[in-house]
């Protein structure tokens, strides 16, 4: 994996990672990386500090500095408070606000079916049931047999504040 510091056509700055560099370059050429805040696909590497670690030093790279990380100006207010860190926990907080409004939609135009998640499941693809969306409980071995007989499934997102 390879960490690249971004920046697009209106100097925002970002960090995404990436299988290979041969990887970046084909999504860039596909239009496949965006700009986390403004949507824009043209995106270009910003300048980075490269990390080299000797053979005695395996192991304790010590972090590049921050100014080093991202040299283009940025334009949102968490960002320009204190850097990279800022962004990203704005970015964590609306991806994390769009898990739980998509997990309230869920709640509020489907049927807790609890522990009978499984069989309610089967039953409607089955036909024995009038399908209708559903949600419940299910071990792991329940949700692969479940996927296994081809039965759409998808876990709903836990978020840190539900483990409270």
């Amino acid at each position: 994996m390879i960490r690249y510091a971004l920046h697009c056509d209106r100097h925002h700055a970002f960090e995404s990672w990436f299988q290979s560099s041969s990887a970046y370059d084909s999504q860039i050429r596909r239009k496949l990386v965006t700009c986390p805040i403004c949507g824009s696909a043209k995106v270009e590497k910003a300048i980075m500090a490269p990390r080299i670690v000797g053979k005695k030093g395996r192991g304790r790279a010590t972090p590049p500095p921050e100014a080093a990380a991202t040299t283009a100006p940025t334009t949102t207010p968490e960002a320009t408070q204190s850097g990279p860190t800022s962004l990203m926990m704005a970015q964590e907080r609306e991806l994390r606000a769009k898990l739980k409004e998509l997990r309230d939609h869920i709640v509020k135009n489907a049927d807790n079916v609890g522990e009978r998640f499984a069989n309610e499941a089967r039953a409607m693809h089955y036909g024995d049931k009038e399908h209708r969306p559903i949600y419940g409980e299910a071990s792991p071995e329940e949700a692969k047999s479940l996927i296994d007989e081809g039965i759409e499934v998808s876990q709903l997102p836990t978020l840190p504040e539900d483990r409270n």
